[in-house]
Order: C-alpha cells, then structure tokens, then sequence
C-alpha cells in the first residue's frame, strides 16, 4: 500500500480517536489548501483541500482547553506511514501563540514511549545543564484510554539553523546526556539529526527523549548520529560496516580506546537490532543483510 494512502487511512482514524464529541461541529483544513502558497506547503495529488468536519464537545482539544484554562486550537501532524513508533502529534495554540507539542498514546507501545519520555525529561529537568536544552513537561495524562504528553515548544529560530550540527558541539551534547545517569553513563537514545537543532545562544536543542536510558557504554549516542548520517547516503549494510570501521575515530575525543570503539559500535548495532526487533519493525531489512555482515566481518579480524 502506498505511503499515502496509509496516512490518509491513519488520518480518518486519528480524526474519529481525538475527536469522538457531540455537539456543534466546526471546520478543519487540510494542507496544503488552495489558500496556503505552495511555497510554505507543496502540493501532492492527495492534497484535495478537502475540510475534515470534527466536534468541538468531548474533543481533545475541549481537553487540553482545561488543562491549559484557556481555549486551544489543534493542529494534527501524520507521521510516516508504517512507524513503528507512529503516534498523533498535535500543536496546541491559544491566541495565535503555541503552547505546546502534544504526543498521544493510540497504542500500548506509544503510551510506553510516551512514559518513558516523561520520565526521562522530569529528570533532566532536575539537572543543570549547560549544553543541551531539552523540552519542559506541561501535562502527562490519560484521556478516554489515551496517554497525553504535553511538552514545551523549543525555540527553534527557523529552517536556515537546520543545518549540520558542529562536531564539538555535538560532542559536548554526548559527554553532557552521559553525565545525567550518575555513575552510569545514559544516552539520549536518538540523537539524530533530525531531533537537534543548534540554538543562537551556542547551546543544542534536544527533543524526542522516549528512548533514553541509564546504563549503556560511554558514547552510544555518537555511534547512533554517526550510523544515521551514514544511512542517507548509504545502504545500511555499508553504512553498518562503516559504523563498526569508524568507531575509534568518531569516538576518540570521547577518550574511548579504539578496541572499546569497535565494541561499542557492534554492541550498538545488535542493540539496534533489537529495538526493531521489539517494535515489530524492520526499517533496515532483515538482520541478517545488515548485521550479521559487519558482526562477522569483525569477528574476521580480530
């Protein structure tokens, strides 16, 4: 089935989920509509700019107006098709102003994510950080059986700062979320490029915290931007050969040796594996074409 319409299938169901009231019904866009310049929103053949009719009553957004005491409007975002960790992401504005990013659990793997993202933010929030800037936790809730996580906006000042981060800023980022497990080192879990973004004030801002964890070795969170780069231009069984061959280099300012290097990267790529494995997902393909190749060619060498 072709992307679109899986996300056109997943959106007449998030609709129905987020928005089952009675009442007066009001109007929604989709976009890109006729009245949106192409510029800001490019148009697609499934783009009809049809209006999706949803209730105002008993809606998500009547539920986030009481957590927020204040009248919110909605915005739905529709992830790509087939993710694993695929879940309605909501913008909540009130008076023309953001108020917050809003992650619902529609499944007993999102509300586990969404959880450990909690989690995983009330704790950096008790922590002085100096390099990285993560969200805030407004609201974390259950509604009609859904969990609701509402995060603050980061201050993201636009698409010209979406470029690539520097790497001792990076670096920094990697030794600080490390130092927020104590004793054990802790990575952020997805530290990719597409959940940071370089702030003017010289710090990292830093989103998506469902996968972070207390207990890894030092540095995975190098190895995993450094592996995902490596997937845009690369087939994944290359760029895992890469990861393990350029493990000692990416993580020597780290002060890790180069055979820890090596480890590190094969521990995290079996890790990797694993992760898909328990979502039910295999974005890579099967192990065995990306893994196993650049575990055994490893194990050749050593």
């Amino acid at each position: 089935m072709r992307d679109s319409a899986v996300r056109l299938g997943y959106l007449a169901e998030t609709v129905r989920l987020l928005y089952p009231g009675r009442g007066a019904p009001r109007a929604y866009t989709l976009l890109p509509h006729a009245a949106v310049p192409r510029r800001l929103a490019p148009r697609r053949w499934w783009h009809l700019g049809s209006q999706v009719v949803v209730p105002v009553e008993d809606s998500i957004a009547a539920h986030l107006s009481e957590v927020f005491h204040r009248p919110v409007e909605t915005v739905l975002h529709v992830r790509p098709a087939l993710r694993a960790n695929r879940k309605p992401i909501l913008e909540a504005h009130s008076g023309g102003r953001r108020l917050a990013f809003v992650k619902i659990g529609d499944s007993a793997r999102a509300r586990a994510l969404i959880d450990a993202e909690a989690a995983a933010l009330r704790r950096l929030a008790g922590l002085s950080l100096d390099t990285v800037t993560a969200p805030s936790v407004l609201h974390h809730g259950d509604w009609r059986g859904l969990s609701v996580l509402a995060l603050s906006p980061l201050p993201v000042p636009g698409p010209a700062w979406r470029r690539r981060v520097p790497g001792p800023l990076l670096l920094d980022a990697v030794r600080e979320i490390a130092g927020t497990g104590g004793d054990r080192p802790a990575w952020h879990g997805d530290l990719a490029p597409w959940n940071l973004c370089r702030a003017p004030d010289g710090r990292l801002l830093v989103w998506d915290w469902e996968r972070y964890e207390i207990g890894v070795p030092y540095g995975l969170d190098a190895v995993h931007h450094f592996f995902q780069r490596a997937l845009r231009t690369m087939a994944p069984p290359l760029a895992a050969r890469a990861c393990v061959a350029r493990a000692a280099r990416v993580l020597a300012p780290l002060g890790v040796s180069s055979p820890a290097a090596r480890q590190t990267a094969m521990r995290y790529l079996i890790a990797l594996a694993g992760r898909h494995a328990d979502d039910g997902h295999a974005p890579l393909g099967p192990p065995e074409s990306w893994l196993n190749p650049a575990v055994d060619h490893e194990e050749l060498l050593t």
